[in-house]
C-alpha cells in the first residue's frame, strides 16, 4: 500500500525505517533488507534516502563515509498530518468529519470519544 505523500520506494523505505527498532539506519541496512525481496540498486536507494532527507522526512548525520538516518516524524505524526491535510482539503470540514465518524467502526470510534475526552481534560487543567 501506498504512503500518501510519498513515491512509491519512498515509501517502502519509510516503511522499513518506521518498522526498525535501532533509532538510526544506514542505507546499506536498507538496501541489504530490500535486495531480499527485489532487484534494486544500491545508488537507488541512496538516492531515494537523500531525497526523503531534502524533503524533510528524514534527519542525518555523518558516521565514517555514510550517513545514519532517522525519521523526523513518527508514523503515527505522519498519519495525523494527512488526516489534518485530508480535513483542509476536503471541503467542508464538519462534512468530512461526519463521513469518516460514518465510515470507522465501534471500536475505532470509542478511541476517538477517549481521546477527545483526554485533550478537552488536558485543556481544562492548562486554563485552570
Amino acid at each position: 500500500m501506498r504512503t500518501r505523500g510519498f513515491g512509491d520506494l519512498e515509501a517502502v523505505i519509510m516503511d522499513r525505517i518506521w518498522d526498525r527498532d535501532a533509532s538510526t539506519t544506514t542505507v546499506r541496512d536498507i538496501f541489504d533488507e530490500l535486495t531480499a525481496e527485489r532487484e534494486i540498486a544500491y545508488t537507488t536507494v541512496m538516492s531515494t534516502m537523500d531525497n526523503l532527507h531534502s524533503k524533510g522526512w528524514l534527519a542525518r548525520e555523518k558516521d565514517g563515509k555514510a550517513y545514519r538516518y532517522w525519521p523526523t516524524l513518527t508514523r503515527e505524526q505522519h498519519s495525523a498530518r494527512l488526516m489534518q491535510a485530508a480535513l483542509d482539503g476536503g471541503g467542508s470540514s464538519e462534512l468530512v468529519l461526519n463521513h469518516f465518524v460514518e465510515q470507522i467502526g465501534a471500536e475505532e470510534s470509542d478511541r476517538l470519544r477517549a481521546a477527545l475526552r483526554r485533550i478537552a481534560a488536558r485543556s481544562r487543567r492548562a486554563t485552570k
